[in-house]
């Protein structure tokens, strides 16, 4: 990988526009952002949102102000996506940067952290001249493709209005939000006001999972961050995570992990 081969900028000016016509955009807007304008048509609610844009697509990024960072834009020239460490993602399988359609990523609640420390890393990696700088680049852009390509994302195209993705988006949110206090999904679809079956179909028909298995995805994603990071006992972990009683969070942790909690602490 040539030096200055991958570029990242900040969106911080209330315009952020195209500035290299021979690579690949990856936009990941955060928040405060009014629009992303494509080939001169506008679209909205464009928060928390990855956008994948080819190089034959003008576009610009528009923000109400100029206080506060609003994501990062990588430019990522051709060549590097034919890189070995790429050839194994799903996510370049199927084409992400394609011109037909414009591939939007909402990212999944607790993976917009990850993501912004990746890109943080990979601009702060990108203005030094460390050893070996370059195949870190390369490994952090490879982990935030995985983190792109998961399952529980919200994968669509930019379109003015998807009803169906917007659904499981505060779906998602809601849970993010409640997940330590309630676990049902009639919980979820009441907070929406919609039936249990209607908000299953629609995660089903998005996302290919069921709404109840992205809230154990998401205690399970809490557990295992606890387990490891933290001091915390088994016992405190579980009643944090809403769990009746110590026995049952055990239960539910070795059915869903194939592990009991302290082998994952352990491991």
């Amino acid at each position: 990988m040539e030096q200055e081969s991958i570029k990242i900028s900040r969106i911080v000016a209330k315009t952020t526009a195209k500035q290299n016509e021979d690579c690949y955009a990856v936009c990941w807007i955060k928040n405060g952002a009014e629009a992303i304008e494509i080939n001169k048509k506008q679209y909205k609610d464009v928060s928390n949102a990855v956008y994948f844009l080819s190089p034959d697509l003008d576009w610009k990024i528009v923000k109400e102000d100029a206080t506060a960072s609003s994501g990062y834009v990588l430019y990522i020239p051709k060549n590097i996506l034919n890189h070995p460490i790429f050839k194994n993602l799903h996510i370049t399988q199927v084409r992400l940067f394609s011109v037909d359609e414009i591939p939007k990523i909402n990212l999944s609640p607790g993976i917009e952290t990850r993501v912004q420390a990746i890109l943080e890393m990979i601009d702060e990696l990108l203005s030094t001249n460390l050893k070996h700088r370059e195949d870190a680049i390369l490994s952090l852009l490879n982990t935030f493709f995985v983190y792109c390509d998961g399952k529980c994302n919200i994968k669509s195209v930019i379109t003015d209005k998807n009803a169906k993705s917007t659904l499981v988006y505060k779906f998602k949110k809601n849970v993010d939000q409640f997940v330590t206090q309630n676990h049902d999904v009639g919980f979820y679809a009441n907070s929406l006001n919609v039936s249990d079956k209607y908000l299953n179909q629609r995660i089903k028909e998005v996302l290919g999972v069921n709404a109840k298995g992205l809230i154990n995805e998401q205690l399970i994603m809490r557990s295992r961050n606890s387990l490891k990071f933290t001091d915390k006992t088994i016992k405190e972990i579980g009643y944090e995570l809403g769990f009746s009683s110590p026995d049952y969070f055990s239960y539910f942790i070795k059915k869903n992990t194939g592990h009991t909690p302290s082998q994952i602490r352990m491991s």
